[in-house]
């Protein structure tokens, strides 16, 4: 799912923000606009209803004597109703008209007309709103004169016009709220492409720039905030740019500055392996301090000659141009190889399955073996196994160890150059290169994307335990491409 579309995703969140006030919008103006309309609406019905009923009462034969017959009730309310509108005329206990009224009048509402006001109530029945009017008719006396008669008349006045309309609003309302919320659903989606165009530009120009392309930039445009983002990305991706430049001119420098030193220490190193030679030869002849000169001397030529070497071999893997020389191996006689030719056989158990084929760089596992064991050997506790393991894939070489094993705070940096765990053995005869060395020879064996592998862990027996991982049929990276396709059958 697109992350602008998650829960907590800026899209969705300004598209429920606009929707939000757009219905809250719509709904107080609707709603206001509905209740205000609706109540001019039963106004005007009220107003036109009683004025209708006092014209018609104004048009009623005055009465001119008290009490009436029943003959003139009856005659009242036959005056006073039509076909939409039904009255009902009492005079203390007597009526007449439509009866059906008698039951609508509450003793509330005959005490307010009793005494001479005009006086109406909005009901239902049965889902239909009428107009209850009540109000007394006036008697004529000798001078002319008007007076209360005691004659009470009660009119039911018909609102199905009135609430027509009314629902005719609440439509009108809903559809204006519904239409209201869709407009607001899309200027909430064309706001949202024009805020989250530059965003989008943004988080795809900061992974271009995550993954090593530091020559993005973004085009600015306006004079806005998001464009104001835009102009600070590309100042700090320029500043950046420049910085990585500097650092890697640096350290190109300085690779080329070790890569000199160790090619221009090789010549005296070889002048001096041969003094060193025949200082060895005579060390037991000389006297003394002499002789623990002479063999010191020999001992840290060995160890600068060491350093040296290995100073190239990295720079080897630095620069790019380490390459493998494969050849098809018996992993475990290479191995007993190395045992031998180191005079390790003895001090080391091995569990090696003859037969075990795979191509390889036979020097370059000679060197991963030659550190894991040796490290073993000299900083962990015997017994020091070798175990080797094999699929059709992949071997494994194990080397362990029953020593006190790795700090948790060094097994990061294990593989790190010049680093020594601990630091009373920055003295010591290990230039503090060899596990780094072993774990690049053992990245360069690669087929396809899967790379060799070297790990350190701790056996819950105790003692460290480094794992060797590598394809029995890796291609050298530095082969070209059509040497590697007649080998691979075109497979990357």
């Amino acid at each position: 799912m697109n992350g602008l579309w998650r829960p907590t995703g800026l899209r969705l969140r300004l598209l429920l923000a606009f929707a939000s006030l757009g219905l809250t919008t719509t709904a107080v103006v609707a709603g206001v606009s509905y209740v205000q309309a609706r109540n001019v609406i039963l106004q005007q019905a009220q107003d036109s209803a009683v004025i209708r009923l006092k014209e018609q009462i104004a048009q009623v034969t005055p009465i001119r004597s008290l009490p009436p017959t029943q003959a003139d009730l009856r005659k009242i309310a036959a005056d006073l109703s039509d076909r939409d509108e039904s009255a009902l005329v009492t005079y203390r206990d007597r009526s007449a008209g439509d009866e059906q009224l008698s039951a609508a009048l509450t003793p509330q509402l005959r005490a307010a007309v009793s005494s001479g006001r005009v006086v109406w109530q909005r009901r239902a029945t049965d889902g239909h709103p009428y107009l209850l009017i009540g109000t007394q008719l006036m008697r004529t006396g000798d001078e002319g004169d008007r007076h209360p008669s005691g004659l009470e008349v009660y009119r039911l006045h018909s609102l199905d016009a009135e609430q027509a309309s009314v629902d005719r609003l609440a439509s009108l309302a809903w559809l204006t709220g519904g239409l209201s919320l869709v407009l607001a659903v899309l200027l909430a989606l064309i706001a949202a492409q024009g805020v989250l165009r530059p965003v989008r530009e943004l988080g795809r120009a900061a992974r271009r720039l995550g993954d090593g392309d530091l020559s993005t930039r973004l085009a600015v445009r306006g004079t806005d905030e998001l464009a104001g983002v835009a102009r600070t990305f590309n100042h700090t991706a320029e500043r950046l740019q420049r910085q990585v430049d500097e650092l890697r001119r640096l350290e190109a420098d300085a690779r080329r500055f070790v890569a000199d030193v160790s090619h221009e220490l090789r010549t005296p190193l070889t002048a001096m392996t041969a003094v060193t030679d025949v200082l060895d030869e005579e060390a037991p002849r000389l006297p003394g301090d002499a002789g623990r000169a002479a063999r010191l001397v020999s001992q840290e030529t060995q160890n600068l000659t060491r350093l040296v070497n290995d100073l190239i071999e990295v720079t080897r893997f630095d620069s790019g141009t380490a390459a493998l020389a494969l050849d098809e191996v018996d992993v475990a006689e290479a191995v007993r190889a190395t045992l031998r030719a180191r005079g390790w056989t003895d001090q080391v158990s091995t569990d090696l399955p003859s037969g075990t084929l795979a191509r390889l760089d036979p020097r370059r596992l000679d060197v991963i073996v030659a550190n894991l064991v040796g490290n073993a050997l000299r900083h962990g506790a015997p017994p020091v196994s070798v175990w080797l393991r094999a699929d059709p894939d992949w071997i494994v070489l194990t080397v362990g160890d029953r020593g006190r094993g790795l700090d948790p705070h060094v097994l990061p940096h294990v593989f790190d150059r010049f680093y020594k765990a601990d630091s009373a053995r920055s003295r010591s005869e290990g230039s503090g290169l060899g596990l780094a060395i072993a774990w690049e020879n053992a990245r360069l064996h690669r087929a396809g994307a899967a790379r060799g592998s070297l790990a350190a862990g701790n056996d819950p027996a105790g003692g460290a335990v480094f794992t060797l991982r590598l394809p029995r049929n890796p291609l050298d990276p530095q082969w070209p491409d059509a040497a590697r396709a007649a080998v691979t059958g075109g497979r990357p």
